[in-house]
């Protein structure tokens, strides 16, 4: 079975509902999220809840959106 299509964003870009632009933490999620891409990590401590949240190429290579509402889901158009 073909995987589902990627939205059609860069990975390292969240949809708006899910980070909004205006967020007072973007900056440092957006740079903790490209570092965890970087070194090949499933994932990164937010800076806000401590939790754990999974990087959109985890989620890509899982091949498959759960539907939980992830941050870096890269299926959500």
């Amino acid at each position: 079975m073909p995987l589902p299509p990627l939205a059609d964003r860069p990975l390292t870009e969240p949809h708006p509902s899910r980070l909004a632009p205006d967020h007072p933490s973007r900056a440092e999620i957006l740079s903790r999220h490209a570092q965890a891409l970087d070194a090949g990590d499933a994932g990164y401590d937010d800076p806000d809840s401590g939790l754990f949240v999974l990087t959109s190429l985890f989620h890509a290579e899982r091949g498959y959106c759960c539907d939980r509402g992830c941050r870096h889901c890269p299926y959500v158009a």
